[in-house]
């Protein structure tokens, strides 16, 4: 990357087993300069996800003290400019915690702390490599403390979890965050699909949904995020890029399986062990639900930042992107407190030109799409619902801005096949 400028990036997460792949790619990625992890709350309880980022890199730097060659494929793993890690929140802006742990189960990691304790971390042994600063900062005072110290709109602040700490950040210091701060980008939302938390509700904003709903859908000009600065990488994109595992099994493992046959660590790299480790339960798991593959919902948002460093936008446009990548801008509002539609993005379809006719069974004029080969709006009427005066008490009524949803990536190919070289060193 000589001559080349990185992005410096902030990453908010949850490591789980996505998020842990996530963050791999991102070690591996000279476009990036991770500037610190800010750990919260959501696959597992926040102070399991924070030991998680310790077994990832000892992972690492055992790896790369059996194979010294393979340092220079790890450019953010360094010991010269570490990256800070700070504990976040602990639980949500309101209500009780939700976890996902019946996916990456108790430890975040598919419980390689029981399974595979050869894994487990002890910090203070002399052959633990940290390359990583932790702080006792709050992960509001780390973010805010490096947003001052780089120059204006440079850094990304990438979300791979609930979005509690940045909504704590814009609380506390907001016209700092709209000076400073270069983009947003958060794996977050299902718009056009099912959810895979509940029928409606992508697990990150499932987990939060009060800051989701306060950073993307703000009451007016003086809350929320700057939103010229914002994309979001929902499930309606994420999901068709997968790590399919036969794929693995041929390019990295031959050895993998599932936790029947747990990996064994001699005759493999520590990194591919610790994968592999890893994948196990997930793979099981996914496996159940009619999948051999690992979504890349998180690895997705990585891979937008190392494509999209920030720039200045005109005012009120939406950000640009890289040749490849598009976006489009949505208006939906966030359900907090429904009993079954927590976390929902309740999508506004009134001037939406992708949407389908008012009252029409999606799944018949789809197959009919389908069959004729035809895209949106041949079979469709253009008729829109009529607009409802709302009365708001001493306001005028206001016309909420959309928000930049990420709706095309180069391709599933394209990541599946930078993951396995970044990430293992494969062609």
């Amino acid at each position: 990357m000589a001559g080349k400028t990185r992005t410096p990036i902030i990453i908010d997460t949850d490591p789980g087993v996505d998020d842990t792949l996530a963050i791999l790619l991102a070690i591996a990625s000279p476009e990036l300069e991770i500037l610190a992890y800010i750990v919260s709350f959501g696959n597992t309880d926040v102070h399991a996800a924070y030991d998680n980022i310790y077994k990832l890199y000892q992972a690492i730097g055992r790896h790369i003290a059996l194979h010294p060659e393979d340092a220079a494929r790890f450019p953010n793993f360094s010991s010269t400019v570490p990256p800070l890690l700070a504990v976040g929140p602990e639980g949500p802006l309101e209500g009780g915690r939700h976890y996902a742990q019946y996916f990456h189960g108790r430890d975040g990691l598919s419980n390689i702390s029981e399974r595979h304790p050869d894994l487990n971390v002890d910090p203070g042994s002399s052959s633990f490599c940290y390359n990583f600063q932790p702080v006792k900062e709050s992960g509001v005072e780390v973010a805010l403390r490096l947003l001052e110290s780089r120059p204006d709109r440079s850094i990304t602040y990438v979300v791979l979890g609930p979005m509690t700490n940045l909504a704590q950040l814009v609380r506390q210091h907001r016209q700092t965050v709209v000076d400073k701060i270069g983009r947003v980008i958060a794996m977050a939302g299902a718009l056009d699909v099912p959810g895979n938390t509940t029928s409606v509700a992508e697990f990150n904003v499932f987990a939060d949904p009060c800051a989701a709903k306060e950073l993307l859908v703000p009451t007016d000009l003086t809350s929320g995020l700057p939103l010229d600065r914002v994309v979001l990488a929902p499930l309606d994109v994420t999901t068709a890029h997968e790590l399919p595992f036969p794929h693995y099994i041929q390019k990295v493992d031959p050895a993998f399986t599932s936790t029947v046959q747990p990996s064994i660590a001699d005759g493999k790299s520590p990194l591919v062990h610790f994968t592999s480790s890893v994948f196990e339960g997930t793979r099981e798991i996914m496996l159940e639900w009619g999948k051999d593959a690992l979504e890349l919902h998180d690895i997705v948002a990585i891979w937008c930042a190392m494509e999209n460093p920030p720039e200045i936008n005109p005012v009120g446009g939406l950000p640009g992107m890289s040749p490849g990548w598009a976006i489009a801008e949505r208006t939906f509002d966030i359900e907090r407190t429904g009993e079954i539609t927590r976390g929902m993005f309740v999508t506004d379809r009134r001037e939406d030109n992708t949407a389908y006719a008012p009252g029409a069974n999606r799944a018949e004029v789809q197959a009919q799409l389908d069959l004729r080969q035809l895209g949106h709006g041949l079979l469709e009427s253009t008729a829109v619902p009529a607009r409802v005066e709302v009365e708001y008490p001493g306001l005028q009524p206001i016309r909420r801005r959309g928000v930049a949803c990420l709706v095309e990536t180069p391709g599933p190919s394209v990541l599946l096949e930078l993951l396995t070289h970044r990430v293992w060193g494969i062609q």
